[in-house]
């Protein structure tokens, strides 16, 4: 059996292109704010002393690797 991940934060998922996380109600992903906001939000809470600048660079260059956002305009914009 084959493990996707999703391609929008990398977490393991069955079926489909994105995890629950990372979709609406209606499982269209969500838009860039959104999830750039979560995923800073996750970090600093996995890194508790991260300072918010740190994080929001950190998640910047994450999500520059992941399919759904590697040529999204607020990606390459920032990095």
């Amino acid at each position: 059996m084959t493990t996707l991940t999703c391609e929008s934060c990398s977490m393991p998922i069955g079926t489909g292109r994105y995890c629950v996380h990372c979709t609406d109600a209606e499982g269209n992903l969500q838009g860039f704010e959104e999830r750039f906001a979560a995923m800073t939000t996750w970090r600093l809470d996995r890194e508790p002393g991260l300072d918010r600048e740190a994080a929001e660079a950190e998640t910047l260059a994450w999500m520059a690797t992941m399919p759904a956002w590697a040529d999204h305009p607020a990606v390459t914009r920032r990095s």
